[in-house]
């Protein structure tokens, strides 16, 4: 099968990029494999070749001219990863193809599914019930319009997500339930062998922001009363605090030094605020027997054993983390590589044939 995968840039900073990369990866063997990007970042070199496409990395809607390249290329089958302008949506779903939907942007106008005053958002969207997360209406009415071209385009689209929590979010936005199908991510690129790079410590790995639940990482880390260093492993607008707070922040840890820290870590620290459409970064500790002390939030219940503590609850937080320490974490069944390849290669044959 020929396979032309579009995404919005070249990378392996985030979990949704080094998916991408494994996919590709796994891929290049067995098909014929090409992936078309808005830009190439130059961290990594994909086990493809490589067409950069002016507008795919762009959030609005912009023209963007990839017929040229399928008409060279012919595939058999379009797979869209990590795209949100409208226009490459709706191309895509005239065609044979397969949509990953890594995120909230096809259904959330605000911040993931959690609202401007802290809570936890269960809703669909609907421009009464999203209004009051936007100070700026104007604003508000142009994000919410641009929301619902990319949703209008999801819902002629054979879709993949990474967790029953994101089928059961797009089912309550209209997307119907036979085009949706659930293969969650595997860990891909750790070396299992690795030593620990360092002493002993707490972990939290993720993108410094709100969002991501670093400043309750640090409060709960305080509270745990351990005697190990909160290590974070990640940069954003929120790096100088966290420095400032006392934990040792590295910045952003390329993902082939990331087994040895997690080699390192007593245990991972995994509080989201928004609603985690799943948590890699969860999972490969796990796979490097490193517990996890997680809030209940999005798809992180379909990977992260019990306990897990009720979302916002940052004192359950400190107690989990410090009941972590000294316990060896179990691989969880069902994140193999091939199987769930096959999964997504049951979904390709499905889309092509459509």
């Amino acid at each position: 099968m020929r396979i032309l995968h579009v995404a919005d840039r070249l990378t392996d900073r985030g979990g949704a990029y080094w998916h991408l990369l494994g996919v590709l990866d796994s891929l290049a063997g067995a098909h014929e494999v090409r992936l078309a990007v808005g830009r190439d970042e130059g961290q990594v070199k994909a086990p493809c070749p490589v067409d950069v496409v002016a507008g795919l990395d762009t959030r609005d809607r912009r023209p963007v001219d990839l017929d040229p390249l399928c008409g060279s290329f012919a595939p058999d089958l379009v797979h869209v990863h990590n795209v949100v302008n409208p226009a490459v949506l709706e191309w895509a779903a005239g065609r044979p193809s397969l949509l990953t939907i890594q995120d909230h942007r096809c259904f959330c106008p605000f911040r993931g599914k959690w609202t401007a005053d802290g809570r936890a958002c269960r809703d669909p969207m609907r421009p009464e019930t999203c209004a009051p997360c936007f100070e700026d209406q104007g604003y508000f009415h142009g994000v919410l319009g641009l929301t619902e071209e990319r949703l209008a385009a999801v819902r002629r689209l054979r879709v993949v997500v990474l967790s029953r929590y994101m089928k059961e979010e797009l089912l309550a936005v209209g997307v119907p339930a036979e085009r949706v199908h659930v293969v969650p991510p595997f860990v891909h690129g750790l070396d299992l062998d690795a030593e620990a790079d360092g002493p002993p410590c707490l972990l939290f790995v993720g993108r410094l922001v709100e969002a991501k639940g670093v400043a309750d990482a640090v409060t709960a880390w305080r509270r745990a009363s351990v005697d190990l260093p909160l290590v974070v492993a990640g940069t954003g607008p929120l790096r100088e605090a966290a420095a400032a707070s006392g934990a040792e922040v590295l910045g952003w840890v390329p993902h082939r030094r990331l087994a040895p820290l997690y080699r390192r870590a007593r245990a991972l620290v995994f509080p989201a605020r928004w609603q985690e459409p799943f948590g890699i970064a969860g999972l490969e500790a796990l796979t490097m027997g490193t517990p996890v002390a997680a809030w209940d939030t999005g798809g992180v219940r379909e990977w992260c054993p019990e306990p897990r503590v009720a979302w916002g609850d940052v004192d359950g937080l400190a107690l989990a983390l410090r009941a972590a320490v000294g316990r060896r974490a179990r691989v969880p069944a069902g994140f193999e590589r091939e199987p769930l390849m096959q999964r997504l290669e049951s979904a390709y044959r499905e889309a092509a044939a459509g």
